[in-house]
């Protein structure tokens, strides 16, 4: 990289922590800190969307499966996109007349405290893994960009992070989401594709140089596809980080335009980093770490000045996700956590001052998770598994069903949740089986409880209530 290089790369951090300062300014009220004033029109909530779940796993990685087996690398992006898009249109309309601020809310408001609680401790757990994954990889972008040590470069760049997302919160986020989503577009379809394609000889090249079974969607086999399906798509949709972006959205209408909009971006986002690593397999076949094709592609084939765009964007991608993350377990654990079990009085000027101090400790656990692992190990993996086999069956039978019992939800929550990490265990952290498996023990253990404890249903709310004659 070149001087020029470097400059566009510090001054897209110096707007960064500006944007942070002026959040700070404009976050009063714990509302405003978490869900930005629920104000957010149809194309600001699709890039924030967009911004937190593409991060640098679905940049990387995606790259790395379009270098190692093709087309079929485009399920890991899109099925979290699908997952985003479904949320909006299956649970959506049940979900926006809560007011809600957190998923584990609502599982209090389905199921009672216990349930809640339960909710609240493992979508902390997982956001929390998620972030540490994201400053891991901006701390190995920053050490590759400016040759620093990794330990160097996460202290760095997880520092800029969460500076700006414990001044502002969700307003700051908001603002840079949308920012960092442009220079994301802009890096990645207007830079990073179209010079990879020229280098590599355009489609053509493609076609009469990779083997054929490159362009088969279905390479990676129905078992693979089905485990990124059952991981993804239902982890993104009883994901904190999610829930809590559509939550700012002005109503309903607006909540479900930017879910379609994000599935339709996520299949192009993932199909165009899929295309990057077939390029690179024809410019550059002997790479033998895959993590590295984006970087080593981009330094190949971008010139001076748009090569600092491209890391930006790629910086763009995991930040964003960061800070999201952060935010999603910060307002999980002071709200749902904190404020019930041990602030239970104060105001809102405290409890905004609480949410801004677990922001920070959580940081800071964060910065030292990621200095001890210094590697993307598949902790992204376990978090979803964890999330999506013991928190979606309960939600989804407590928002469509009223046979449904507190005792139910909550033993199925924790039986499955000890079921996927027992199978992780057993079978390994890569295994796609103990997501099953959790999900298989919900269905039953929820089932089953709730028949033998029907004393105990609960009642409907007169907004779950309206629903249900609509």
């Amino acid at each position: 990289m070149e001087i020029l290089d470097y400059l566009i790369f510090a001054i897209y951090f110096i707007v960064l922590i500006s944007i942070g300062v002026m959040g700070m300014m404009r976050a009063k009220t714990s509302e405003q800190y978490m869900v930005a004033d629920r104000n957010l029109g149809v194309w600001m909530l699709f890039g924030c969307l967009t911004a937190v779940f593409l991060g640098g796993s679905s940049t990387i990685g995606s790259s790395q499966l379009g270098y190692e087996i093709g087309l079929s690398g485009i399920w890991f992006v899109f099925s979290m996109g699908l997952g985003i898009t479904l949320f909006a249109l299956v649970f959506l309309d049940r979900i926006m007349g809560f007011k809600l601020l957190t998923i584990s809310e609502l599982l209090g408001r389905l199921f009672g405290t216990k349930s809640k609680l339960v909710g609240a401790v493992v979508a902390a757990i997982y956001t929390l893994l998620i972030s540490v994954t994201q400053i891991i990889a901006i701390g190995a972008l920053l050490s590759g960009v400016f040759d620093w040590e990794l330990t160097t470069a996460i202290l760095i760049g997880g520092f800029i992070v969460f500076f700006y997302t414990i001044l502002g919160g969700m307003w700051t986020l908001t603002i840079t989401d949308v920012f960092q989503f442009a220079i994301m577009t802009i890096g990645i379809f207007a830079i990073m594709l179209p010079q990879s394609l020229g280098a590599a000889g355009g489609f053509e090249g493609l076609k009469s140089t990779l083997p054929s079974s490159y362009f088969n969607l279905t390479e990676m086999g129905f078992r693979e596809i089905l485990s990124y399906l059952l991981t993804y798509t239902l982890g993104m949709m009883v994901g904190q980080d999610i829930w809590q972006r559509y939550f700012t959205a002005k109503n309903t209408k607006i909540a479900k335009s930017a879910g379609v909009l994000v599935g339709i971006y996520s299949l192009l986002y993932s199909l165009a980093m899929v295309i990057i690593g077939m390029c690179a397999l024809v410019v550059l076949p002997g790479i033998q770490n895959t993590q590295d094709v984006f970087t080593t592609m981009a330094f190949e084939t971008i010139s001076t000045g748009l090569l600092g765009v491209v890391f930006a964007a790629v910086a763009a991608a995991i930040m964003s996700t960061a800070s999201g993350t952060l935010l999603a377990s910060s307002t999980l654990i002071s709200k749902d956590i904190l404020k019930d079990h041990f602030f239970t009085k104060v105001n809102d000027t405290k409890f905004l001052l609480i949410s801004r101090i677990t922001t920070f400790v959580l940081a800071v656990l964060a910065i030292v998770i990621a200095l001890w692992i210094q590697e993307l190990l598949v902790a992204i993996d376990v978090a979803y598994a964890i999330l999506a086999g013991s928190i979606f069956i309960p939600i989804l039978f407590g928002l469509f069903s009223k046979k449904i019992t507190p005792n139910a939800a909550f033993s199925a929550m924790l039986l499955s949740a000890f079921t996927v990490i027992i199978g992780l265990w057993i079978e390994g952290l890569g295994a796609s089986n103990p997501i099953i498996y959790g999900i298989v023990v919900n269905i039953i253990t929820i089932i089953t409880v709730s028949y033998f404890d029907k004393g105990n249903r609960r009642k409907r709310s007169d907004f779950e209530a309206g629903l249900d004659k609509s």
